[in-house]
């Protein structure tokens, strides 16, 4: 019996990546897993990865709308939700002298705005003693150039688990944040037009000596949605290789 029997799980921006490799792992653990990302096509893709208790609903977390139509879709299999992975969320490397306003807009509109009410709008689906994990990085603590503006809208996503955490611990919902570090997936690739280059610098200062698989950001998700982090509340969980360790 996997650590998440019987229970309903959301992650979104489930099609790719960190969260693709958690909707895997969550429905390897027993759980009825919702994803919901902007298109239709990988959606269906990671459907077929993750299996027949997979449920994909098409939406953009920083539209309201499609907000609701997503939590009327869980809502209607009356099971409830037990654990949240907010985990959409985009990057873009820009120094402050380039920044637009377009690109504070889509950062802090998705990674905030949008996260937020992901867990707001999920309040009345959630059980008692869910868990909602957020989708941290570890850009917060290094500063690196270009990346201050996404590291902002991490910042603030860590500010508000400690603060939910506190809000909701009456219901006995765990609220966490997932925070890791270099990760070889899709989005990090997309960043430069230098990719391999961009990596190799990233992996000289982990010092595991590598980026990290999505499975191990994964496993960091199960742990936290499962009754094993039952006593963990208001963290920030360091999946990164030591970067911001040692």
């Amino acid at each position: 019996m996997g650590l998440l029997e019987g229970k309903t799980a959301l992650v979104t921006g489930g099609s790719t990546g960190i969260g693709l490799a958690s909707a895997v792992r969550l429905a390897a653990e027993g759980a009825h897993v919702f994803i919901t990302g902007r298109r239709q096509a990988e959606l269906d893709a990671a459907v077929d990865v993750i299996g027949p208790v997979a449920t994909a609903v098409t939406g953009d977390i920083a539209n309201l709308a499609d907000l609701d139509r997503l939590y009327e879709t869980i809502a209607r299999r009356e099971r409830g939700l037990d654990v949240l992975f907010a985990n959409a969320s985009v990057a873009s490397l820009v120094p402050l002298e380039q920044i637009t306003e377009d690109d504070f807009d889509t950062l802090f509109g998705i990674n905030v705005r949008g996260m937020l009410f992901t867990v707001k709008k999920a309040l009345p689906l959630l059980n008692d003693g869910a868990s909602v994990i957020l989708n941290g990085s570890t850009n917060v603590d290094v500063g690196d150039e270009g990346l201050g503006l996404y590291a902002a809208t991490k910042a603030a996503t860590r500010s508000l688990s400690r603060t939910w955490a506190n809000e909701l611990k009456g219901r006995g919902i765990r609220v966490n944040t997932v925070t890791p570090g270099p990760t070889d997936t899709p989005a990090l690739s997309g960043l430069t037009p230098d990719p391999e280059r961009f990596k190799r610098q990233l992996t000289a200062r982990v010092p595991l000596g590598r980026l990290g698989r999505p499975e191990e950001i994964a496993a960091a998700v199960a742990f936290l949605a499962s009754g094993q982090s039952s006593f963990v509340t208001g963290s920030s969980l360091y999946v990164d290789g030591g970067l911001n360790q040692i």
